[in-house]
């Protein structure tokens, strides 16, 4: 597919991070918020729990650029949960939240899912999976979670920390893909794309 006919790129998440690790793989993309439901009311694995909630990021973004029928567009939704004793650990709700959350993680490890699913409006094709990665924190201490909690930076992050930032100082140990703890598993995002015809490299 020629870079003229190719569709547009839509990154269906308000996230930074996300942001920030599809620019870095050169893509021009516009960005479109989802305003899908974060809720899943049945009983699911967390490989199935991120894999249906960026199915409905992508869809919800998909269905409201369908109208435009002179262009389509290559959207993608992702969603990333952290796993520990079989809980999914989503944003904490309060600082206390985050507390509790970091206190059962220290000294363990865990694992973060992140679903991807990338949708083609034209066609209707999509492409959904997931990449799973096992981090191991360092053993922190109520003080120390305090003053990493005072930062900030736990708060719109699942499982109440970020390894790209503050975070990346709680960590001991990881077994996987690095970008799906951040947020984005690049390289899967590359291999879907790739099956839409937009080659990156």
């Amino acid at each position: 597919m020629s870079k003229a006919n190719q569709p547009s790129i839509v990154l269906a998440s308000a996230s930074a991070r996300r942001k920030e690790l599809l620019a870095g793989l050169g893509l021009t993309f516009t960005v479109q918020p989802s305003v899908a439901s974060e809720v899943v009311e049945e009983d699911v694995s967390p490989e199935e729990f991120v894999t249906i909630l960026a199915r409905r990021k992508a869809r919800d973004v998909a269905f409201s650029l369908a109208d435009n029928e002179d262009e389509s567009y290559l959207v993608i939704g992702s969603d990333t949960v952290v796993v520990l004793d079989g809980e999914i650990l989503g944003k904490p709700e309060h600082e206390e939240d985050a507390f509790r959350m970091l206190s059962g993680l220290q000294g363990r490890t865990h694992t973060v899912y992140t679903g991807l699913c990338v949708i083609n409006t034209a066609s209707g094709k999509e492409k959904a999976g997931f990449r799973a990665t096992n981090v191991t924190m360092r053993e922190l201490g109520a003080e120390r979670i305090r003053r990493y909690i005072a930062t900030g930076e736990p708060m719109d992050k699942a499982g109440a920390y970020g390894i790209q930032g503050y975070g990346a100082l709680l960590v001991s140990n990881l077994e996987g893909d690095y970008f799906s703890v951040v947020g984005l598993p690049v390289s899967l995002v590359s291999d879907f794309l790739e099956e839409f015809g937009v080659k990156l490299l």
